[in-house]
């Protein structure tokens, strides 16, 4: 038996009833209408094309770009209608829609996102955006809750298409485009280099925030630092800490279920604190309080290392009491910050100070194409694990997103080092 086969989380066939409804009534049926205008509208004036049921082909001439396939154009429009992007998502998971290029797509319409909707139509966007539930609020309770939902999923899902090292962020290559072979040294050198930041060596007491399935514990306790781990996945704690054990590593490393809220210790903070794509999942309204603690948590002079994945500061303000595709299928409760709202939180705030931050955003969407094509490739083995054709479609979608947002740019991610200023 590998360390991968272990207990996971109960795996039941999904059923997903807002896929399943196709909207219908008077109102659907007119803004369908107006949708499948503006969609027509859109492809004629982008890289990008639409292929109808007839065969019917709307937009650029060159068939070697994006191709959008709609298999069931009114259930599409009437999908966007009601739901806006939540609905285009829905409309994917549901099979009315799809591609050969899929990341392709997706990074049109990124680029493009602002100029879909005629500005006119623009005044009448927050209606139509779904408003934030009000239980996703992060409670301690709420945010044990969140992250179960997608971490919990199953520990042999998440190995299926990551690599060995089992690293669920960006990577560090050393040249790019990359390739599967270099996928697990990079994710090591990514590792390295945030430790390095963080200034982790022989006896530093190192925090991590955010366990994953513990490489970063590894790494840093391969150099002799003394680490605990704090996660409020139950399922990567277990696989974490048989990966660790494994490593012969385990009188070095503590890996607690803890929220990040409660790591404190008898006043006693650590060398260095490191979280990497944590901050995502906190909620915006925590961002001060997560700060703060990083703040508590690490002596005066010790240093912070974050691994962020960022947004622009006019679409964080857009989205942030918004409901997206995202937040309801992958990430519940979560927001991307953009990187002025961690600057103005941390100067104005805390006594964090940047030292230093650097973008590794081409890297993401080449980890994140790797990760998409083996999740493609793998699918069959992941079906066995229970999870249905709506889920497949449901993740494939949320990768390729995830990639098309690095490669227009509307993503970036960051390893972003802060010192705590020394009092005097």
């Amino acid at each position: 038996m590998t360390i991968i086969e272990t207990r996971s989380a109960a795996i039941d066939s999904r059923r997903w009833p807002a896929v399943a409804r196709v909207p219908s009534g008077p109102v659907a049926a007119a803004s369908a209408a107006l949708v499948d205008r503006l969609l027509r509208r859109a492809a004629a004036r982008l890289p990008i094309r639409l292929v109808y049921p007839d065969k019917t082909v709307i937009g650029a001439a060159d068939p070697t770009l994006p191709t959008l396939v709609i298999h069931d154009p009114d259930a599409l429009a009437r999908r966007i209608g009601r739901y806006g992007l939540i609905g285009f998502g829905e409309s994917y998971m549901a099979g009315e829609w799809s591609s050969q290029d899929l990341t392709g797509v997706l990074t049109v319409l990124a680029e493009s996102v602002a100029d879909l909707v005629p500005r006119w139509m623009q005044w009448f966007r927050p209606l139509a955006l779904a408003a934030k539930p009000r239980a996703r609020d992060n409670s301690r309770e709420r945010a044990r809750r969140n992250i179960a939902e997608h971490y919990d999923l199953s520990n042999e899902l998440f190995a299926e298409f990551l690599d060995e090292t089992m690293t669920y962020s960006s990577a560090l290559f050393t040249q790019l485009p990359a390739s599967w072979p270099n996928l697990a040294a990079a994710q090591r050198r990514k590792i390295d280099r945030l430790l390095d930041m963080a200034g982790v060596q022989r006896g530093t007491r190192v925090l991590e925030i955010g366990t994953g399935w513990g490489e970063l514990c590894i790494r840093a306790a391969a150099r002799g630092a003394h680490v605990r781990s704090v996660t409020l996945s139950v399922e990567q704690q277990l696989l974490a800490r048989q990966r660790v054990a494994a490593a012969g590593l385990s009188h070095l490393v503590e890996i607690d279920l803890c929220d990040y809220r409660d790591a404190a210790r008898d006043n006693d903070p650590y060398d260095s604190v490191v979280s990497v794509e944590m901050i995502e999942a906190v909620g915006y309204r925590s961002w001060p309080r997560y700060f703060a603690a990083l703040e508590q948590l690490v002596r005066p002079g010790g240093r912070v290392a974050i691994q962020a994945i960022t947004m622009p500061h006019h679409r964080m303000l857009a989205t942030r009491n918004t409901h997206t595709w995202i937040q309801k299928y992958i990430f519940p409760g979560g927001l991307l910050p953009s990187t002025q709202a961690i600057v103005g939180i941390t100067e104005r705030r805390t006594g964090l100070r940047t030292i230093a931050a650097t973008s590794l955003r081409p890297h993401y969407a080449e980890t994140l194409r790797l990760w998409r094509e083996r999740f493609v490739a793998r699918w069959d083995a992941l079906a066995h694990l229970g999870f249905d054709d709506v889920f497949g479609r449901m993740w494939e979608l949320y990768l390729a997103y995830s990639e098309a947002g690095f490669r227009s740019g509307y993503l970036d991610v960051y390893q972003w080092t802060f010192a705590r200023e020394v009092l005097r």
